[in-house]
């Protein structure tokens, strides 16, 4: 019996051509992009859960301050981890990752290669037992036998090695400390979030406190939050007290502390890549979006299958008909078109598989992610599933029931209730025109946003910009700035221990007169020289900037965010201390953005340091590469050990946004396809029509009816249900975006004119699709059409 549904369903492929051939490719290309959309929503949602103990590891962060500069941070104090282990009841092991800054090159015999900025990091030896991060060489219980052992990962090792045993070899840091590689990791995970290249004992860091200054050890000094740390905790702790109870311990070991500042709170590992340490959306919005998104790509499908199976009703009657009265059971007929949804889905399921493995590799460089399309892979079978199960459920039964439910005497007759009058095809158009002007709007208004940011008046100049680590050059700074500003192609120099785009220290050891007792207030701190403001075009709301006189290491420069946030009326000339500086404020910069523009602007503090580790210079677009070759020239000079690096500031501004520059190509990408597979079912309906009403195209004709008329008579109802989708689709598409904006501290103003732009160019392709079939039909000879009958 099933032999024969399939050589029947196989027939009926091949007899419509053309109606298998839309069904078939929409449903690939719906199959395909739904699947790849879900298998990014996966890849996101795994981000850590690899390791067995995820579930019992907990990331310790830190809330300080307090009003509106209060903040989370990610990183604690070194000494959580220890106070933890000895005095929290329910920790069972603490780990803490500290990334280290230390080296920027390494050296093997004659290879000198450099290592990306933040791939380093110092870790505790209990690293490899509460991760599950694989040492394919080493000890994992004595993963470092001194402090100056090594583990390095086994990309890190092929580069240094090649296919050498790395273990027992040195390799030179800045040419200048030896390290002794005792163990090989395999590559860190792509989903996950601690990454690197190289991994140190953290008794290299415990050595740097030297024992003279404030805090005289790694474990006491509670006034820097810097390290990453990590607990794992019994199933039947409470995390509230835990985090409870390391504020208590705060708040004991530290004298002077504020009880609102170095309050800890847990967050679980399986949470840090998609929420920020203050529980807001680092990405899981997006995931939500996504998942919507590949929903509504294979609904869209459906839909075309659906529509098309049912317009053909009429068509196929007859068939069913003459199946019943010869015996047929409405159960035969429901298997037969059950098993032909089935065919044409397995083909368009075969071409999904092809489709994705060819398009993998682009897909990856667009999101921005290194996934994997394995069909040997469990992971990837629970997506495919799910997606076949739900996509061939929807596809299949209501046509099977609406095709086998024809009563013969009616159907002969030409009488056909339900499939006639076709209110569920309609209501399935603009279901599905809906869904596609939702994608269009949401792509209109990320790029809007996309290009607000790159628009957006930041308060600074920040065009042709590039830094330069001085290291040795820092010592001969001034002949060096006064040489290179001698030169045309330079026309400014400045320093800094912070980018001017992206601050990323703060402090909230500050005092002022007036402060209440109960007051903390985080500041963001900027070491500059005299040229620092006046090069980025910084403005002045009061006072003025540093002269380069040595009294000037008493003076401060505040942001009217610190000002207006600290209560300081009249500021200039006012007492403000800033670490154990007591210093007087002599000017008030003007906001500006030095921060993604998803946070707002916070308080900033510019002290007087010449001489900073970095150095700025402003060039002209044409002038940049002859004025980085004169730099250069001073880098061999002083830096020789050390491959010149440079960035421009446009670019790490850019690199703030990839997420959303990917977020937006993925949008632009699933919006036209949306709108092809749309534009597919309706192409099919459109021939469909043409077809059903080709006698009376043809009698129109005769009557004298044009070509204008009867493509217009053919496209009316269609662009109805277009125009009944855009209705339903703006209201929720905005609604949904503004939700999505609602991440930007500073967003782009919403005007009413994208919704019509959306709904235009939805109209427009509608027509342009259905317009192509009703000209063909417009155009053909009446004589054949009315030949018959």
């Amino acid at each position: 019996m099933f032999k024969n549904y399939l050589k029947t369903a196989w027939r009926n492929l091949i007899n419509t051509k053309f109606y298998s051939a839309l069904n078939i490719v929409g449903l690939t290309i719906g199959l395909a992009v739904g699947m790849l959309i879900l298998i990014w929503v996966q890849d996101e949602l795994s981000y850590d859960r690899f390791n067995t103990k995820a579930d019992q590891i907990y990331k310790v962060n830190a809330s300080i301050g307090t009003g509106a500069s209060k903040q989370v941070w990610g990183g604690v104090s070194a000494p959580v981890a220890v106070f933890a282990l000895k005095e929290v009841p329910g920790v069972i092991s603490a780990v803490r990752v500290v990334t280290s800054y230390d080296y920027s090159v390494f050296r093997y015999k004659d290879k000198l290669l450099k290592e990306e900025y933040g791939k380093l990091s110092f870790v505790d030896d209990a690293f490899f037992k509460l991760f599950d991060y694989k040492l394919l060489k080493g000890n994992a219980k004595t993963p470092f036998p001194n402090d100056q052992s090594v583990i390095i990962t086994e990309s890190t090792a092929k580069k240094y090695f090649g296919n050498e045993n790395p273990v027992g070899k040195t390799i030179m840091g800045d040419s200048k400390d030896p390290y002794t590689v005792s163990g090989v990791l395999a590559d860190f995970p792509a989903n996950s979030s601690i990454t690197g290249d190289m991994l140190f004992s953290m008794n290299v860091k415990r050595k740097q406190y030297d024992g003279k200054g404030y805090w005289r050890s790694m474990d006491e000094d509670w006034g820097n939050y810097y390290t990453t740390t990590f607990l794992q905790v019994r199933p039947d702790a409470s995390i509230k007290a835990i985090g409870d109870k390391l504020t208590q311990i705060h708040m004991k070991n530290q004298a002077g502390i504020k009880p609102t500042d170095g309050v800890f709170q847990l967050q679980p590992l399986s949470d840090i890549h998609l929420y920020n340490p203050d529980g807001t959306s680092a990405g899981i919005q997006i995931v939500r979006v996504f998942s919507i998104v590949a929903v509504l790509i294979l609904l869209i499908a459906c839909i075309n299958y659906i529509n098309l199976s049912t317009a053909r009703a009429m068509l196929r009657s007859k068939e069913v008909s003459v199946r019943k009265i010869i015996g047929a059971e409405r159960s035969q007929l429901f298997m037969q078109f059950i098993v032909e949804t089935v065919l044409c889905f397995a083909m368009a399921l075969v071409l999904a598989f092809a489709l994705i493995y060819a398009v993998m590799p682009v897909y990856n460089s667009v999101a921005g992610k290194q996934m994997h399309f394995d069909l040997f892979n469990a992971n990837v079978w629970q997506v495919i599933v799910l997606t076949i199960i739900a996509t061939l459920v929807a596809s299949s039964i209501y046509p099977a029931m609406l095709l086998s439910s024809f009563k013969p005497i009616n159907a002969l007759k030409g009488k056909i209730s339900g499939a006639g009058k076709g209110t569920l095809r309609k209501v399935l158009v603009i279901c599905q025109f809906a869904f596609s002007i939702g994608l269009i709007i949401g792509t209109l208004i990320i790029n809007r946003q996309l290009q607000y940011i790159h628009s957006v008046q930041l308060g600074y100049d920040k065009e042709h910009v590039f830094a330069v680590p001085m290291r040795a050059m820092q010592d001969h700074y001034e002949a060096i700035k006064a040489d290179l500003l001698s030169h045309t192609e330079i026309t400014g120099i400045s320093t800094g221990n912070n980018s001017v785009v992206s601050s990323g220290s703060s402090t909230g050891d500050t005092d002022w007169d007036g402060k209440a007792p109960d007051v903390s207030m985080i500041i963001h701190p900027f070491d500059i020289d005299k040229d620092f403001v006046g090069m980025f075009k910084l403005k002045f709301a009061a006072g003025t900037g540093f002269t380069g006189s040595k009294s000037d290491t008493a003076h401060f420069i505040l942001n009217e965010t610190a000002v207006k946030l600290a209560g300081i009326k009249d500021p200039i000339g006012k007492r403000f201390k800033l670490h154990d500086l007591n210093g007087t404020i002599i000017g008030v910069i003007k906001d500006f953005h030095f921060a993604s523009l998803k946070q707002t602007i916070e308080p900033a503090i510019f002290a007087y340091r010449p001489s900073s580790w970095q150095m700025y210079i402003k060039t002209t677009g044409k002038d940049a590469p002859a004025a980085i070759k004169l730099v250069e020239k001073y880098w061999k000079q002083y830096n020789s050990a050390f491959p010149y690096d440079y960035n421009f500031l446009e670019d790490t501004y850019n690199d703030m946004y990839k997420t959303e520059q990917h977020t937006a190509t993925l949008f632009n990408i699933f919006a036209g396809i949306a709108i092809f597979i749309s534009c597919l079912g309706l192409f099919g309906l459109a021939t469909y029509t043409a077809q059903v009403k080709n006698k009376e195209i043809g009698i129109r004709k005769v009557l004298g009816a044009s070509v204008a008329n009867i493509t217009a008579m053919l496209s009316r109802d269609f662009l109805i249900l277009v125009l009944i989708a855009i209705v339903i689709a703006s209201p929720i598409a905005w609604y949904a975006m503004n939700k999505w904006l609602m991440d930007y501290a500073y967003r782009a103003e919403l005007h009413w004119w994208l919704i019509a732009v959306a709904g235009g160019a939805a109209v427009l392709i509608a027509f342009v699709t259905i317009s192509f079939q009703a000209i063909k039909a417009a155009l053909a000879n009446p004589v054949k059409s009315l030949r018959s009958e």
